[in-house]
């Protein structure tokens, strides 16, 4: 969670060159908790060391609506849980390869822009 708010605000206090016409840098950080394998995965000519499972399938996805929600960091329900932070219920969403939706939470601290 530290790490997630560091680079939030780093990334906030980026400069940019006077008179540079950049669009400003966005990211995203989705939070979860939940088991993994992870190691060298591949054939003896071209190895990588990765993650796997469900969990990193959450995250991963979950991290890519955080654009959508106009949101730098989400959480799952069950990083919201163990984590006690100030929390806000983003409500439900359908997630690709999971049979029911899931529950994103968000900082209270970052509201998104309005419409």
């Amino acid at each position: 969670m530290e790490a997630a708010r560091e680079v939030r605000a780093n990334v906030g206090a980026m400069e940019y060159p006077s008179g540079a016409a950049v669009e400003r840098f966005r990211f995203g950080v989705a939070l979860h908790i939940g088991g993994v394998l992870f190691g060298n995965i591949g054939s003896s000519g071209r190895l990588d060391f990765t993650c796997i499972g469900p969990a990193v399938n959450l995250a991963a996805r979950l991290e890519k609506i955080t654009g959508r929600l106009h949101r730098t960091i989400v959480a799952s329900s069950a990083f919201a849980d163990a984590c006690a932070c100030d929390w806000v219920d983003l409500g439900e969403f359908p997630i690709a390869g999971f049979s029911t939706a899931q529950r994103v939470h968000g900082l209270a601290d970052e509201t998104p822009p309005r419409a």
